[in-house]
């Protein structure tokens, strides 16, 4: 293990991807990650991998810049890493990036580029520009009322344009997506966003068929000169599908495709996009193409299973901003599975065609959980995560469906 300790890993969030993230830096560096969160909560909270502080206000900019602040102080004679674990902190690391102490260091694009990139509407335009499919899309403006009509009939998706205003409103009942059976349905929950204070589009887009197993998430990294050194292509086999966790990644088989890679590659280096990007797209078997649905400019909640490919995510930040390697330029090959939920789980709501692999990667010991690690297990950790375990199987009973047919 490589013990250079010149450097501070500063994330801001307190879910699953700041665990991840601080994990990876665990793995590489042996090196405990300070991080802020808004609430008390697993799985940061009592992690030994973490120095886990809470700040209600943490998502409010004095409050960022104070934190980051006192930690380049505490840790004067080191690089701090400051890294956004979510959308709203990854705004404010770009807003701030070149207003932080001397000794930080925020690998981010501008704020103006991330703004167009995390608009979905922005977002679908740049994908027509450089031939990458996505969903028919319409843009709904809260003006247009019930006044309007799609091209295309239910199932029908809305989300928000601006998910970092959409969640600014505060409301809990608010889902991250919604999947409309009806025209009816679709109007209310319309009705129901505005009504939550969200003012900017809305997002309805036709409904690609097929089940979780359609889904893919693409991974990258790209160094301080924009240049692309990390592709990972995961094959996901099963999501969450709770209101407030739908999307949620699950289970994922790593896998490779190069033409859709290199599409996506050339869109990032046209842009000279830094740092780590990620995709969500899905497989449209009626016309056997890949359909983009957004990017986020942040590594994503399931950002564990690149490390777990044997791509830590930790490292190439270190080798690339801190140390000023030159890195090749990767494709992902290495099959892998990760996981977020128990084996139990995972087996019991993923098609069956892929049992035969996911059990061949399990006894190969290429079997991956984001929460079990070795180097934080204490008994009451296992506990906690048993705990976790326990709520998924509650959680995935009552939302997700067997499968009936592969």
């Amino acid at each position: 293990m490589n013990q250079t300790r010149s450097f501070q890993p500063l994330l801001f969030g307190g879910d699953i991807n700041v665990y991840s993230v601080a994990r990876a830096f665990h793995q590489a560096y042996g090196v405990k990650s300070v991080a802020f969160g808004k609430y008390p909560s697993f799985p940061c909270k009592g992690s030994a991998i973490l120095d886990y502080r809470v700040c209600a206000e943490n998502e409010s900019d004095a409050s960022f810049l104070k934190n980051v602040e006192d930690v380049c102080r505490e840790f004067s004679d080191k690089t701090v890493l400051v890294l956004g674990c979510g959308d709203s902190y990854v705004q404010l690391c770009a807003r701030y990036k070149d207003k932080l102490p001397e000794n930080a260091i925020a690998p981010y694009i501008s704020e103006d580029l991330l703004n167009s990139l995390i608009n979905k509407e922005k977002f679908y335009e740049l994908c027509d520009k450089h031939g990458i499919d996505h969903p028919a899309t319409f843009i709904y403006d809260k003006s247009m009322g019930h006044n309007f009509t799609l091209p295309w009939g239910p199932p029908y998706i809305a989300k928000p344009a601006d998910s970092v205003a959409y969640w600014a409103c505060g409301d809990a009942s608010l889902n991250k997506v919604y999947v409309c059976q009806s025209w009816e349905e679709l109007l209310a929950a319309l009705d129901k966003v505005y009504a939550a204070g969200y003012q900017d589009h809305m997002v309805l887009q036709e409904f690609i068929p097929g089940d979780d197993s359609y889904m893919r998430v693409l991974t990258n990294f790209s160094d301080h000169n924009g240049q692309v050194k990390l592709m990972c292509l995961g094959h996901v086999l099963l999501e969450e599908h709770s209101p407030h966790g739908i999307g949620n990644h699950a289970v994922i088989i790593t896998e490779r495709d190069e033409e859709l890679e290199l599409k996506i590659r050339d869109l990032l280096e046209s842009l000279h996009f830094v740092g780590f990007s990620n995709f969500d797209i899905k497989f449209d078997r009626r016309d056997g193409k890949y359909k983009a649905f957004e990017i986020n400019c942040r590594q994503g909640r399931s950002n564990y299973y690149v490390t777990g490919a044997g791509c830590n995510i930790a490292r190439l930040l270190v080798e690339d901003v801190i140390e000023g390697r030159e890195l090749p330029f990767v494709m992902t090959q290495n099959p892998s599975l990760w996981r977020m939920v128990p084996k139990a789980v995972a087996f019991k709501y993923t098609p069956k065609s892929y049992h035969k692999q996911m059990r061949d990667l399990i006894r190969a010991g290429a079997d991956h959980h984001s929460l079990v690690y070795e180097g934080d297990a204490s008994l009451k950790r296992r506990l906690r995560v048993w705990k976790n375990h326990l709520g998924n199987i509650k959680r995935f009973g009552k939302y997700n469906k067997v499968p009936t047919e592969d």
